[in-house]
């Protein structure tokens, strides 16, 4: 026959072991406990049986055979035994009807199986007895019935049973309690699971609300799905983006390569064509470069560069190849370098992620507007500031810009791909820096926030 699935289950095996544990410690606690006490008794009475042997043997023959009398007749409770036996074994006083078997006379207290003889009948009982061999040969024997410490041992036994046994089987009840609950909140998992797998990724593991172990799990799960959810549309967005911004360069290509073909009427008409299609295909390549730059950074290749960088040499450098294409366009470029901010990280990634920022910065800032890029000390590290007056970023495009292919411009009307400031957010992930837009009253402003404890993310 097959055990229900919730005793099958770790919870239940735990709690089991538990109850075994406290039913062994328990068994062994009571064990000490009736061996201590049995110990202790014993040495009582074997106290007791030994000084009195002494006692008796101490006295006169004549005063020795009312000593044992007197033992006898004084036994209201029919415990105590005493007699004395001649040197060929006979009884001369007492209650034994002879020599216990293998009591030696060594004045010892031992443990024997003792005969009693009371109203012409004869009865066995274990004692602790002493025997003593006197000066004229005769044996001096004195006992204490034990059958106290039989009690003793039953008193322990039962109480064990009462106590120990009963709370075992309420130990594997509750563990089989709390395993039946965890085993509907494991199926129910299971149950969510097969739908996310069946490809409902809306679906998420239930909750109860209580923080425990399995919410919390259940919780870290829904949130790792909340992020494959957003990857994935992330990806399907960015495919849509890709063949959206690869067909228009190729289906210009394609035209102008047929226009050439058949309406071309002289080398130079035809090699101005060939130019443009180079054009077009360097568009797509570098597209294609963007994204694998990207990935090749995302996985974190590239860390063994990592080195104590000088912003100030990255802001001189994006001056001077900066200024004149900001002077072409009529926008005033201004480099506020300071000295003495270093950095653990990669030069060129560095260059490259700032780059990033003053050319989108210069791109979208009219003529006769300005960009500012600085760096400055704060809490957290270093900040590298890229601020413009162009036409700003909307609050609420704000968590997105950073996502590849993303582009506010829907219409596509400005030349770009939307893979800039993805470039930048991979980059500065890899440092363990934090980018992020700030409020301006004019235009917009890039912080690269290059936190001193920085550590790469997963």
């Amino acid at each position: 026959m097959r055990l229900p699935d919730f005793l099958l289950t770790s919870t239940f095996r735990l709690a089991a072991i538990f109850a075994l544990t406290f039913s062994v410690a328990a068994a062994l606690l009571f064990g000490f406990i009736y061996w201590q006490t049995a110990l202790f008794e014993t040495g009582r009475i074997d106290a007791f049986i030994v000084k009195n042997a002494e006692m008796v043997a101490a006295e006169p023959r004549p005063a020795m055979e009312q000593a044992v009398a007197s033992r006898i007749l004084g036994d209201l409770h029919r415990i105590s035994f005493a007699a004395l036996f001649a040197t060929n074994g006979s009884r001369i006083a007492g209650n034994l009807a002879g020599v216990p078997e293998g009591l030696p006379a060594d004045g010892k207290a031992h443990e024997v199986q003792a005969v009693r003889t009371e109203d012409n009948t004869t009865i066995v009982e274990p004692v602790r007895a002493v025997a003593r061999r006197l000066d004229d040969g005769s044996l001096l024997v004195i006992g204490r019935n034990i059958d106290e410490l039989k009690q003793l041992r039953e008193l322990v036994t039962r109480a064990l049973a009462l106590g120990v046994i009963p709370a075992f089987l309420l130990s594997l009840v509750a563990g089989a309690f709390v395993s039946r609950r965890a085993q509907d909140r494991v199926k129910a998992v299971h149950r969510s699971a097969d739908r996310i797998l069946l490809g409902d990724l809306h679906e998420r593991l239930p909750t109860l609300g209580t923080r425990d172990d399995f919410d919390r799990l259940a919780g870290s799960v829904n949130r790792m799905l909340d992020e494959i959810s957003r990857l994935l549309e992330s990806v399907k967005a960015a495919g849509d983006d890709i063949a959206h911004d690869l067909r228009t360069p190729l289906a210009r290509l394609r035209t102008r390569l047929e226009r050439a073909r058949s309406a071309a009427g002289s080398l130079g008409e035809l090699q101005q064509t060939v130019d443009s299609a180079i054009s077009d295909l360097d568009e797509t390549l570098g597209l294609i470069t963007t994204l694998l730059r990207i990935g090749e950074i995302d996985s974190a290749r590239r860390r063994s560069a990592f080195q104590d960088v000088d912003l100030a040499t990255i802001l001189e450098e994006l001056a001077e190849s900066y200024g004149p294409v900001a002077e072409d366009k009529n926008v005033d470029f201004s480099v506020e370098p300071s000295s003495g901010l270093l950095v653990h990280a990669d030069s060129g990634l560095l260059l490259e992620a700032v780059a990033n920022l003053v050319q989108n910065a210069i791109k979208f800032t009219p003529p006769g507007g300005h960009v500012a890029l600085s760096a400055a000390s704060s809490a957290e590290g270093p900040v590298i500031t890229v601020a413009d007056t162009g036409p700003g970023i909307p609050p609420s495009e704000r968590e997105r810009i950073f996502d590849r292919f993303y582009r506010i411009d829907k219409s596509r009307s400005i030349e770009g791909s939307g893979l800039g400031l993805s470039l930048v957010a991979s980059i500065v992930k890899l440092h363990g820096f934090r980018v992020e837009v700030r409020d301006a009253a004019q235009g917009a402003v890039f912080a690269i926030i290059c936190r001193r404890d920085g550590v790469m993310s997963a």
